[in-house]
């Protein structure tokens, strides 16, 4: 499967999407302290987005290396 910009976009939206899922779900099936909704959505979900970002931008660069070399 070759990726464009659409399905990379569109998987990055889903790992996100799933991720703050998770951490909705997540307090209520394990014993751990929940975080407030808050939190969630102005601390966690931008830094997972940031960082998806971040790791997206050296793998499309590193694909292009293995691709040229």
């Amino acid at each position: 499967m070759e990726f464009d910009l659409p399905k990379t976009i569109g998987s990055f939206v889903v790992v996100i999407v799933l991720g703050t899922i998770a951490m909705f779900v997540l307090p209520t099936v394990t014993p751990m302290a929940p975080m407030t909704t808050s939190t969630i959505l102005m601390m966690v979900v931008p830094s997972m987005a940031l960082f998806g970002l971040v790791v997206l931008a050296i793998g499309v660069k590193h694909g292009e290396y293995r691709a040229t070399h």
